[in-house]
């Protein structure tokens, strides 16, 4: 078990930098907007919106592909195709069974189940924020108006 972690942990740390990087564009461009137009029409919002979600995807889809690239590494699947299906079911909790890893590095799939849900409910908040950021917008472009 704690081979499985300190192999565990590096990939852990580049896909939570991987993650925090989104997370602070996402931000920083949801905050920013909000503050230099203080008025968005609404299909700027829908783009908004819309690109936090599509990098948030991108994000854990890159992360997926880390894991699939440590399994690789380790030997464990031959092509990353393979590794990349694998990594997924993993990451998303699906645990679908049907490709199991040997006995030696089998650990590694409830791990990154567990920092793939996590990372998915770090991009829940995310969308979260921005649809917050968009409600206020227009909630202060209401009081305005009125």
């Amino acid at each position: 078990m704690h081979l499985h972690l300190l192999i565990a942990a590096p990939v852990m740390l580049v896909c939570l930098l991987l993650q925090c990087i989104v997370v602070a564009v996402c931000l920083r461009y949801v905050h920013v907007g909000s503050v230099r137009t203080g008025r968005r029409p609404f299909w700027t919002d829908v783009a908004l919106l819309a690109a936090v979600m599509l990098l948030t995807l991108l994000c854990n889809f890159a992360q997926m592909a880390v894991w699939a690239a440590l399994f690789v590494l380790l030997g464990e699947f031959g092509e990353f195709s393979a590794a990349f299906y694998h990594s997924a079911v993993n990451f998303a909790t699906l645990g679908y069974g049907d490709i199991v890893m040997s006995a030696r590095w089998r650990m590694l799939g409830p791990i990154e189940s567990a920092h793939g849900i996590l990372m998915f409910g770090l991009s829940t908040a995310l969308m979260t924020a921005a649809v917050l950021d968009v409600v206020k917008v227009n909630s202060a472009r209401r009081n305005d108006a009125s």
